[in-house]
């Protein structure tokens, strides 16, 4: 990984229906990752055994839950999830981006 993120240099990964994600950066305690999401993109409920999680609204907005509860959010809020408490969003509209940070780093994502 480069000590700077271009984001024309990094290949996109598609990793469901209307949602792709960039690396942005990582070391083994900390990951950010760029995820952009088409209007309606859901990404679903779930929890992470190992990982802590912000994720910071870059664009659009999304409906988030977590720990059962749903707010919208838009460009400049956040949400923390840290792990073992579910949580999933849903894009309000098309390119809305999150940047995810994951502590530790998402090994899987590499």
């Amino acid at each position: 990984m480069s000590l700077f993120f271009k984001t024309e240099e990094q290949p996109w990964e598609v990793v469901g229906e209307g949602i792709k994600r960039q690396i942005v950066g990582y070391t083994d305690e900390l990951m950010a990752v760029h995820v952009c999401f088409a209007k309606g993109a859901v990404g679903e409920l779930h929890s992470h055994d190992e990982h802590d999680q912000v994720a910071f609204v870059a664009a659009g907005s999304f409906e988030v839950t977590v720990d059962g509860v749903t707010k919208v959010l838009r460009k400049g809020d956040a949400y923390t999830a840290p792990k073992n408490v579910l949580h999933g969003a849903v894009a309000l509209e098309d390119d809305s981006v999150l940047i995810d940070v994951f502590s530790p780093k998402r090994a899987e994502f590499l």
